[in-house]
């Protein structure tokens, strides 16, 4: 009749369970693949990408070496490296001075007015 056991039957079914897994997982994997992949990148891509990046370094080098106000109302000027670390230098000779001027300028810069009085008291 039947010339194979039952328990080599069902190591055969569990064999075929897991290949035909794998085979379902490898076939959603594929699938995502081709769903989810990005557009290629064309020249013109390129180009545009590499005007923004030219544009941004040249943004940071004009912040970083150029004077500028930040807040003219407050008196907040953005200062090139080399002159603030100057400036740093000079005023931390004395460190008491130099920590109280510092405290005193973020509180100018970061000043929030008081609540406005209530009417009704």
């Amino acid at each position: 009749m039947n010339s194979e056991s039952p328990p080599e039957r069902t190591s055969l079914a569990y064999l075929v369970a897991v290949l035909g897994a794998f085979l379902v997982v490898a076939g959603l994997v594929a699938a995502m693949r081709h769903y989810v992949k990005p557009p290629a990148a064309g020249e013109d891509r390129i180009v545009v990408r590499t005007k923004a990046l030219a544009d941004l370094r040249a943004e940071e080098a004009q912040a970083l070496n150029q004077p500028a106000w930040l807040d003219q109302a407050k008196g907040l000027v953005r200062l090139p490296i080399g002159s603030a670390m100057s400036l740093a230098e000079r005023s931390w000779q004395n460190p008491p001075a130099a920590r109280s001027n510092l405290i005193a300028r973020v509180e100018k810069a970061n000043y929030v007015p008081p609540p406005p009085a209530n009417p009704f008291e």
